[in-house]
C-alpha cells in the first residue's frame, strides 16, 4: 500500500519559540517508543532524514541529554523545557521529530507504530 500523502514542508518550534525548525516529510508513519525517556516525555514522533531537517533558530537554546549507550541525542529547549527532536540511536542520520511541535499538524489518520526501545541492548 502506498502512502497517499505527498512530501510537504512543515515548520515547528518549542513552546517559547526560541527553537524553530523545518522538516520535509510525507508521514509514512508515526512512532511512540517505550524506552525510559520516551515513555516519560510521551512524544509522538516522525522519523526524518537529516537532509530533510533544518534548524532555523535556537541552536544556542538547545540542551542535549544522552543516557545508556550515549548514542541517541535528545534535545530540549533550555528556556521552556520542550522536547522538539532527537538524533536517533539506531539510525543516527535520522531525527525523531515530536509532531506535537509542528505548526497546524493533525496526526489523525496516520498509522502509529509502537517502537520497542526498552528491550534494546
Amino acid at each position: 500500500m502506498t502512502n497517499p500523502r505527498s512530501l510537504q514542508t512543515y515548520r515547528g518550534n518549542c513552546h517559547c519559540g526560541a527553537v524553530r525548525f523545518e522538516i520535509e516529510t510525507d508521514f509514512p508513519e508515526l512512532t511512540m517508543c517505550d524506552c525510559s525517556i520516551c515513555r516519560r516525555k510521551n512524544a509522538l514522533m516522525v522519523k526524518v532524514h537529516e537532509s530533510r531537517f533544518r534548524l532555523l533558530a535556537g541552536a544556542d537554546a538547545l540542551t542535549e541529554y544522552r543516557f545508556h549507550t550515549m548514542t541517541a541525542r535528545h534535545y530540549f529547549c533550555s528556556v521552556c523545557g520542550i522536547y522538539p527532536f532527537h538524533r536517533k540511536r539506531v539510525t543516527p542520520d535520522h531525527l525523531g521529530i515530536n509532531v506535537h511541535c509542528l505548526d497546524g499538524f493533525d496526526p489523525a489518520g496516520i498509522p502509529v507504530r509502537q517502537a520497542v526501545g526498552a528491550a534494546m541492548p
